[in-house]
């Protein structure tokens, strides 16, 4: 069986998932970049329009959590997951906190870091929720340099890619980063960046930013983000006809 992981440096759903592959000292699956990725062409091969895409012999499956379950599935040992049901129910529920109620708003409001006139309504709800959540975090995050359960699970890698975006993105927005008046957060962010694993996704994901930074200031992000969304209408008109 082939497996190949269609992600990108700065794409935190990835990162999640690339993560969870080092930690498991997975060398068969091949890391790849999508040709013709936020087109209508990509669009064509994986309806949902984003990475990851897990690549299994030509089964493509979307979305880092059901990846991640897949890969878990498959790849049992070592276990990301906990050593009872119940272990099991707090990792996943940490891991959907960094996966939905944070990564989620830092996606819908990281186009605020670059919009011309910035929309302070959607700054200021989703900016808000992020704040909100990484207090909550606060109360249920481990304090022993892991998410949860004393050791690396499925949770470390939801919130790695999180509060990286967190941490470089939001204030971008004009929204304080949380971070550092949550003290166990705090304390939990120091520790795991020391992690092996963590490190070696965060190193992707900082190239991966000074890149797209480095893609806005010279124009060309501006550029090619007005062919794609062109690219899209046509193609819906297309459709449509």
């Amino acid at each position: 069986m082939a497996m190949k992981l269609y992600s990108g440096d700065l794409s935190p759903y990835s990162a999640r998932v690339r993560m969870q592959i080092y930690a498991k000292g997975l060398t068969d699956i091949v890391l790849e970049r999508p040709a013709h990725f936020g087109t209508p062409k990509f669009r064509e091969q994986f309806p949902i329009g984003r990475i990851p895409v897990l690549d299994i012999d030509g089964d493509m499956m979307p979305e880092s959590e059901v990846i991640a379950e897949y890969l878990e599935a498959i790849y049992p040992e070592p276990s990301m997951l906990g050593a009872t049901p119940r272990e099991t129910a707090h990792i996943r529920t940490i891991a959907r906190i960094g996966d939905v109620y944070l990564l989620n708003n830092m996606f819908m409001l990281s186009p605020q870091s670059r919009a011309k006139t910035r929309n302070e309504g959607i700054v200021e709800l989703l900016g808000g929720q992020v704040v909100r959540n990484v207090r909550a975090l606060d109360r249920m995050i481990g304090q022993d340099g892991f998410a949860c359960c004393g050791r690396l699970t499925m949770a470390d890698c939801a919130l790695t890619p999180a509060l990286f975006m967190i941490e470089n993105v939001l204030p971008t927005t004009g929204v304080e980063d949380p971070i550092p008046a949550a003290r166990n957060v705090a304390a939990y962010w120091a520790a795991i960046q020391k992690n092996e694993h963590a490190a070696r996704t965060l190193v992707e994901l900082h190239r991966g930013l000074q890149e797209r930074l480095e893609l806005i200031r010279s124009g060309a992000f501006e550029k090619m983000m007005a062919a794609a969304a062109a690219a899209q209408k046509a193609a819906d008109e297309a459709a449509a006809q």
